[in-house]
């Protein structure tokens, strides 16, 4: 049995600029500043920067609501490739994500404009509880309804 997950919560180091590639998939590459759990003693903790792309509505969502410095929650896989440069061959390593989560206090999102995608959004079927998250839902719209606890420390 093979197993391939990554689980990652960090901020972005710039915002995300959303692409379309050349078959008409709009994309997202971007780094994630993840802090280090544990420092040695007396020493600061260090920060990794790791690439991640994102796909579809997960680039959508990035580009529409994402902007530097925004705490998110990134769930994928690592994936490796490579391509030749002048005759040097680069390696990439990254993270494809499957799913992207805001970490940040709701009021912090309404002030971000939407500016990135000018494209509607695609309504995934309702009945289908994997399809990708889509903001225009039915579902959605109903549970912005919900009381939200804006008061916690963090």
């Amino acid at each position: 049995m093979n197993l391939n997950r990554v689980v990652l919560i960090g901020r972005l180091t710039k915002d995300p600029e959303l692409r379309q590639v050349s078959n008409g998939n709009e994309t997202v590459s971007f780094t994630l500043a993840v802090t280090r759990q544990f420092a040695p003693q007396g020493a600061e903790k260090q920060t990794d920067f790791i690439a991640c792309v994102a796909w579809g509505n997960q680039a959508k969502f990035l580009g529409n609501y994402m902007k530097k410095g925004s705490l998110i929650s990134v769930e994928g896989r690592i994936q490796t490739r490579n391509y030749e440069v002048e005759g040097r061959v680069v390696y990439v390593t990254e993270v494809v994500t499957d799913n992207i989560q805001s970490l940040e206090p709701k009021q912090n999102l309404e002030n971000i404009p939407n500016q990135q995608v000018s494209q509607p959004r695609s309504n995934p079927a309702p009945q289908d509880p994997f399809a990708p998250f889509d903001d225009s839902d039915a579902y959605y719209q109903s549970s912005k309804d919900l009381t939200v606890d804006d008061d916690l420390p963090f």
